[in-house]
């Protein structure tokens, strides 16, 4: 039987610039898509895979953020809050998860973003099948450009047959870009700094350059939601799919 994370970091502290005017007044997790907010498709997903805890971090607007989640009729996941508004600014991802390290056991651990829905099931699980933390020191969800909507950039990522991954450098173009889920463990973190730092930084300066980053393939459409446009985008998809697994 697969075992999957008991712990999941769910990012929801970025200011969300990209989403104005929808961000004025909420943080990005809390823009709705067919009638849901964001950060509700990630948490449902946490809970439906098996996830029991999810430590969720807030900056912008984060009154409103602990609200919203207070008011979850949902048991599952169990929420923490990991809150980083008495801080000059958002730490970004590495410095969310390490300023929330002490709320995590020991062992591997999901980190996830709000911005993106997928339609496929099982995700989570397949990952977790997946990670092997004695060659892995994370493993990325990844998305294939041609089934991403609402993703402008050139991709991020090659990945050979043993889903090792390299960055893209110098090429015009990379056919998978970063789906917003990854599974690493706790103990890459311990002893670094709390500092304003992304996880792409550790991904492409450390994990990728010594043969440690693995990624996997979604199996069916993702939806980037960055901005306005994007989310209009991702909810007429949505309709026109008629369900969300």
């Amino acid at each position: 039987m697969v075992q999957v994370p008991s712990h999941a970091m769910v990012f929801a502290a970025g200011l969300g610039t990209r989403m104005r005017p929808l961000t004025d007044d909420r943080p990005k997790a809390l823009v709705e898509v067919n009638g849901r907010c964001l950060i509700d498709y990630m948490l449902d997903r946490l809970a439906k895979a098996g996830v029991e805890t999810a430590v969720v971090n807030g900056f912008h607007f984060a009154d409103k953020l602990v609200a919203h989640l207070a008011s979850r009729t949902q048991k599952a996941p169990t929420i923490i809050l990991s809150r980083e508004d008495d801080l000059p600014e958002p730490l970004e991802t590495e410095g969310g998860l390490i300023h929330a390290l002490g709320h995590f056991p020991d062992g591997p651990l999901l980190t996830c973003n709000t911005d993106a829905i997928w339609v496929e099931g099982h995700v989570i699980e397949r990952m977790a099948a997946a990670f092997d933390p004695a060659r892995m020191d994370g493993l990325l969800l990844l998305a294939r450009l041609d089934q991403a909507l609402g993703f402008d950039g050139p991709g991020d990522f090659f990945m050979d047959g043993d889903g090792r991954l390299t960055r893209r450098g110098e090429a015009v173009a990379a056919p998978f870009a970063y789906a917003g889920v990854q599974i690493t463990t706790r103990d890459k973190f311990i002893g670094k700094p709390e500092v304003k730092r992304s996880l792409a930084r550790t991904w492409f300066d450390e994990w990728g350059p010594q043969g440690r980053l693995f990624g996997l393939a979604l199996d069916g459409p993702w939806l980037h939601v960055g901005d306005p446009q994007a989310r209009m985008d991702a909810e007429a998809r949505l309709i026109s799919l008629g369900t969300f697994s």
